[in-house]
């Protein structure tokens, strides 16, 4: 009862939120001014033609959530192609809603789904239903990132058909009396009933223009535009402890998983999390026999370190020096460490730019390229790095979650290895510097990617697609500002202009990193000081622009990027 609920108002609230504003058009449209009763129609139109739209979106938009992922991966096809897939179906939707007999045969499939009179009026309006539910993206809040979560790993069961039901019904209400109201509306003004065929030309241009919006991500633009006023309900919807524990934010919470809670983060001493969740849904292995996997159950009598990074990551960079260390210290004496690399961006699913990072670090250990984040998923983590020790018998002991803590976990190591085999010989602790910042002092991660981009301080809206940029007169600290012509992707940003590009950073943090991919050339001066030149080429990743700034008080970076190059981020040491 309790996913109904959570469900049922995470729908409502995603139903009345910004993102739907793009299909509300549509609606309008084809759901309900499709089915007004037109002056002088001997053939009036289905009046359940609104509930068959919203029907057959719902439908869709279900099947895709929870089993698009499942699909197009056991048919190896790319995830983009039920999108794409979805906006051609849109646009045949879009021309029959101006060429009725073209319309008419594309409905004819799904004549089954709708009694006979209803497909005799112009269309049930259930097949326009199904092509919008494959491009019906609404906001992933908690509530719909849990079901994506599942629906992509696997972990469908049926509270998660539950959640995924009352989630769709939820949405479905607000949608249905947009539809209703539009039905109302053109019956109420005479001037609309003598117009059938001006409306079904709106519909098709409406359907038309969504398509094409898709096709360059306007929606997504016009998210950022608009203000979400629902963002405070949704947090106080999922805040509860019963809902998180309902949802984990980090993945369903499944019978597998569900004592990782028993862990604290970084505790001094050894407790009992349960038995550690199986590792899946790996796309390749690396340092393994013929490329082999790993099986958690083969190693039973080896204490297991089971490391989450990501080889762009600033935070794992500190950190692996410690697990390369504690691998070459202990592996003789029965610890076993596997590297779960689960990327944050696109470039790090490449298993070639893997390995290469793999060899930089010295990392000889396991490598398990989790590229649909299943093992992510299934430990429930949300943290790079993130660290889960395995005693002998299988039960997870131990978890740490980012940087930091490495003489408490290398400590427990060594116990439960003395606890396996209580004869061993343990060589001296491994000496590895702790290089973790000072917390509270150091600008955040700051990501230039439209999709999730941080501390922008420069004037205008910052969004994707090519623009024109310009420095701020007064720039806050703890920000960056573009300047000259930029194309922001999703994940990143790039020079357009031959010359390149400019960034002011505005930053305080002793050292200043960038994740930069493609061919070309960094050009940074540190306050007003002496140029560096860095060259960027090869593997995606990350570069050192700045050290030694200084803990104390704001530094401004200042950055010319040559055209070629991609900018993805900036991190802070």
């Amino acid at each position: 009862m309790e996913l109904v609920i959570i469900g049922l108002l995470g729908g409502l609230i995603t139903g009345i939120s910004p993102c739907i504003l793009p299909v509300l058009p549509v609606i309008f449209l084809t759901g309900g001014a499709q089915s007004a009763r037109m002056d002088g129609d001997a053939n009036p139109a289905s009046r359940l033609r609104p509930y068959l739209v919203i029907a057959g979106l719902i439908t869709s938009f279900t099947l895709v959530t929870l089993l698009g992922s499942l699909l197009l991966g056991a048919l190896g096809l790319p995830q983009d192609v039920l999108r794409w897939a979805g906006i051609a179906v849109l646009v045949l939707i879009g021309v029959g809603l101006l060429v009725p007999r073209f319309e008419q045969l594309l409905e004819k499939p799904f004549q089954k789904l709708a009694r006979r009179t209803e497909v005799q009026n112009r269309g049930s309006g259930y097949g326009v239903g199904l092509a919008l539910g494959t491009v019906f993206v609404p906001c992933a809040g908690p509530v719909l990132a849990a079901i994506i979560v599942a629906g992509s790993t696997g972990r469908i069961d049926a509270g998660t058909v539950v959640l995924t039901m009352s989630f769709a019904v939820g949405v479905a209400v607000p949608l249905l009396f947009f539809a209703l109201a539009g039905r109302g509306l053109v019956e109420r003004i005479r001037a609309f009933r003598t117009r059938e065929r001006g409306l079904r030309i709106a519909a098709g241009i409406a359907m038309l223009a969504l398509a094409v919006g898709l096709v360059f991500n306007a929606p997504q633009v016009l998210q950022r535009l608009v203000p979400d006023y629902t963002a405070g309900i949704q947090r106080e919807l999922t805040d509860s402890p019963d809902a998180r524990r309902a949802l984990d934010l980090g993945g369903l919470v499944t019978d597998e998983n569900e004592d990782l809670d028993r862990c604290t983060n970084g505790a001094p001493e050894l407790e009992s999390c349960g038995t550690a969740p199986g590792i899946r849904g790996i796309e390749a292995w690396l340092n393994t026999p013929g490329g082999a996997a790993v099986d958690l159950e083969d190693l039973r009598g080896r204490v297991v370190l089971i490391d989450f990074w990501a080889y762009a990551c600033i935070n794992c960079q500190r950190s692996i020096p410690h697990v390369v260390a504690w691998d070459a210290a202990y592996r003789d004496a029965g610890l076993r460490v596997i590297g779960i690399h689960s990327p944050e961006y696109a470039f790090e699913k490449d298993a070639d730019n893997v390995a290469a990072g793999a060899r930089d670090f010295g990392i000889s250990y396991p490598v398990a390229l989790d590229n649909s984040l299943s093992t992510w998923t299934n430990y429930r983590n949300r943290y790079w790095p993130a660290h889960y020790l395995v005693d002998a018998e299988g039960t997870v002991r131990h978890i740490a979650f980012g940087e930091g803590n490495y003489a408490a976990t290398e400590k427990l190591i060594r116990e439960l290895l003395e606890d396996a085999d209580p004869g061993v010989a343990l060589p001296d602790a491994t000496e590895v510097a702790d290089e973790t910042p000072a917390g509270g002092t150091r600008t955040r991660e700051t990501f230039l990617g439209s999709s999730k981009d941080v501390n922008y301080g420069g004037t205008g809206p910052y969004r994707a697609g090519d623009g024109a940029y310009a420095l701020p007169a007064v720039q806050p600290d703890d920000s960056f500002a573009l300047d000259g012509s930029w194309r922001v992707e999703s994940q990143y940003a790039a020079p357009s202009g031959e010359g390149g590009g400019s960034i002011r950073l505005r930053f305080r943090a002793d050292e200043v990193r960038m994740v930069l991919a493609g061919a070309g050339e960094v050009r940074v001066r540190l306050d007003g000081g002496s140029e560096k030149a860095v060259v960027v080429s090869g593997t995606p990743r990350s570069y050192a622009v700045a050290q030694h700034a200084g803990d104390e008080g704001a530094h401004v970076l200042d950055v010319e990027v040559s055209r070629g190059v991609e900018v993805y981020s900036f991190t802070f040491g």
